[in-house]
């Protein structure tokens, strides 16, 4: 049985190069995810030909163009370690040849050396190879030198004109491996921002590929997410990726809590909501949360339900999925919730009751990120914890209908008809019973219903 790709690659006997991320993270310590092949000196045709017996190949298409194949191998153990299959490309040039993300020149045959491929790519670091037959690594632009000395370093300065994209990955690379830009990548940032405008939105948001993560979610699922949103602010990048926030950049708070700028307070809480390990639609709240508070300030309204109209057009600008819009949309319009001063079992039952699970979690982990980025007192702190402890304690309790000791049906047969009174009663019902828990019993909700009719 193979144990790894490169093992079943390196027998079917091709010249391939193990090439991009998976090179960079294995240099790095790191297990590669997929890996991606190079076969230098065969073309399209050669490929099909050589890889045919081993199983179903498909087609590599970009900008309507051929590069690649794809082969979803017939061994059934090569096909668990890489489901998605294995994809190999003669090396390649493109030159672009217009704003758009289609609007490129491709050749790919036999005759580009694997040089000319590596010189292609976005930044040094992922323009290294590994030959598997030896391990030799092919280095042309020092890529392995800027990983050791943590620069993120673009290959060429049309990289980012030939695919804007290529921006917002790199400050993704910048969260991710904590490396920086250098001063010439740092000015085409600036340079060819606005071009973003021409980059389609699920490639930066709601993702194309096998994971549904464009490269702003993968900006914020990394480790170091504030580092790449401030660079993303200083080269101009922030405002044409969510102009949403445009509002907030430098603007000062009038509160005496609030002691950062607002981009400032925003990329914290972003920050310490990474620091906890919080699920993307925390991490996107955290991102969009106050994006309503300049406007709230100015014309008056409420800056979380501003907030959530803001998160919700930018979130359906960059596609994301509906469900995880929605979802991210009711987390910031909920996240100013009010606190209680001394909690009770009742106050967390009322929480769990009016927002249910997971939302209950996920807006208290806001809130931790939230006042991570302001200046609040020990008491408050204490507050949220004893709450978040009362939360836990009481999640077995009743708190929604289904927790009822009876539902719709017993009503009905008690005499009630289907329609509008039956879900009042219930919702009485529960209501009540998260009062007092010890009333969720059969016969006394079905004298109180009878009592509600």
């Amino acid at each position: 049985m193979w144990t790894s790709i490169a093992d079943y690659v390196h027998s079917l006997g091709l010249d391939a190069y193990v090439v991009g991320g998976a090179v960079r993270d294995e240099l790095l310590g790191k297990t590669p995810r997929e890996l991606d092949f190079v076969v230098p000196g065969v073309g399209h045709a050669d490929l099909r030909a050589a890889l045919a017996p081993h199983g179903r190949i498909e087609d590599l298409v970009v900008a309507d163009q051929r590069v690649g194949v794809r082969l979803l191998p017939r061994d059934r153990a090569v096909r668990a370690l890489q489901p998605a299959g294995i994809e190999f490309t003669p090396p390649r040039v493109e030159r672009s040849t217009g704003p758009g993300r289609h609007d490129f020149e491709i050749v790919a045959d036999a005759g580009i050396s694997l040089e000319e491929d590596m010189a292609r790519r976005d930044f040094t670091i992922n323009a290294i190879a590994k030959r598997l037959g030896t391990g030799e690594i092919l280095d042309p632009l020092h890529g392995r030198e800027d990983l050791q000395r943590g620069v993120l370093r673009t290959t060429a300065p049309t990289s980012f004109r030939d695919d804007p994209l290529r921006i917002v990955r790199g400050l993704r690379f910048v969260s991710q491996l904590d490396v920086r830009p250098d001063e010439a990548t740092l000015r085409q940032m600036e340079e060819w921002a606005p071009r973003i405008e021409h980059v389609s939105g699920e490639r930066i948001g709601g993702g194309l590929g096998a994971d549904g993560l464009g490269e702003l979610s993968k900006l914020l699922l990394g480790a170091h997410p504030a580092k790449a949103l401030r660079l993303a602010r200083d080269t101009g990048t922030l405002v044409h990726v969510l102009p949403e926030l445009a509002s907030g950049i430098g603007y000062e708070q009038e509160s005496d809590r609030q002691h950062l700028p607002l981009d400032e307070h925003v990329f914290a809480v972003v920050q310490a909501a990474a620091d906890a390990g919080a699920p993307l639609e925390v991490r996107l709240a955290a991102l969009l949360h106050d994006a309503g508070k300049p406007e709230a300030e100015r014309a008056g309204g409420d800056h979380a339900a501003l907030g959530a109209v803001a998160a919700g057009r930018s979130l359906r600008r960059l596609r994301y999925p509906t469900r995880l819009r929605d979802y991210v949309v009711r987390l910031v319009r909920e996240h100013s919730f009010s606190l209680p001063e001394e909690p009770t079992a009742a106050d967390a039952r009322r929480f769990l009751a009016r927002h249910g699970e997971p939302l209950v979690g996920d807006l208290l982990a806001h809130r931790a990120a939230d006042l991570a980025g302001k200046q609040v007192p020990g008491e408050e702190w204490e507050r949220l914890a004893a709450f978040r402890a009362l939360i836990e304690q009481e999640r077995e309790q009743p708190h929604r209908l289904a927790d009822l000791a009876v539902d719709g049906d017993d009503l009905i047969e008690a005499g009630f008809s289907e329609g509008p009174l039956l879900g009042r009663v219930l919702q009485t019902l529960l209501a009540e019973v998260v009062e007092e828990p010890e009333r969720n019993s059969r016969e006394q909700l079905l004298a109180r219903a009878r009592e509600l009719a």
